[in-house]
């Protein structure tokens, strides 16, 4: 469907003898009328390549904003159980204790055996939302993982490795909401 647009002062009819309407009025289409003003737009214009360059950026900072908007929203996704798991963290620690208590004495046998199992359950849970524990004997020291809260002389350990934990650390899917309190294997020197 075409439009009707006015023609600018200078494209008048110079034939002051034709009605007035029929030549103020120019009949195109919208394909015409942008073809009609890219060829009377001067490319080498500074105003047109300032305007060209700002339309860009424009674009740019769009397109970076909505990278930023969705990767923020992936990571408020990915980590929105982190304050619930994090209030969970002592139930789990005084399970541990409970069963460590108990475990010596045989009328308690059923109860541990019970704890253990609800600990169990309890783990594979917070497991499958992303929660790992970390933290063993044996294994390397990393400062990313492991607070080290004293060593330790053990001479069938190697140098450097965890000795015993303390307290078990724990990683929401690669984040460390805690980490592990260990003592470090540290040999004499000879």
């Amino acid at each position: 469907m075409g439009r009707t647009y006015g023609m600018p002062e200078n494209e008048k009819m110079v034939d002051q003898e034709a009605p007035a309407n029929a030549a103020d009025k120019v009949d195109l289409s919208e394909e015409e009328l942008t073809a009609l003003c890219k060829a009377h737009v001067c490319v080498n214009c500074a105003v047109m390549a300032e305007a060209e360059d700002v339309k860009l950026r424009a674009l740019a900072d769009n397109e970076n904003f909505k990278r930023r908007i969705q990767r923020e929203t992936e990571e408020v996704r990915r980590y929105a159980t982190e304050s619930v798991l994090s209030d969970l963290l002592p139930v789990l620690d005084n399970l541990g204790l409970a069963i460590d208590h108990a475990r010596g004495t045989e009328a308690c046998k059923d109860i541990v055996m019970g704890v253990d199992m609800t600990r169990k359950i309890f783990l594979d849970t917070l497991k499958r939302h992303g929660l790992e524990c970390v933290g063993a004997c044996g294994e390397a020291f990393d400062p990313n993982m492991h607070e080290a809260i004293g060593t330790v002389c053990e001479a069938d350990k190697e140098e450097g490795c965890v000795a015993k934990v303390a307290m078990s650390g724990y990683v929401l899917k690669g984040r460390v909401i805690r980490p592990a309190k260990v003592l470090v294997n540290k040999l004499q020197e000879a």
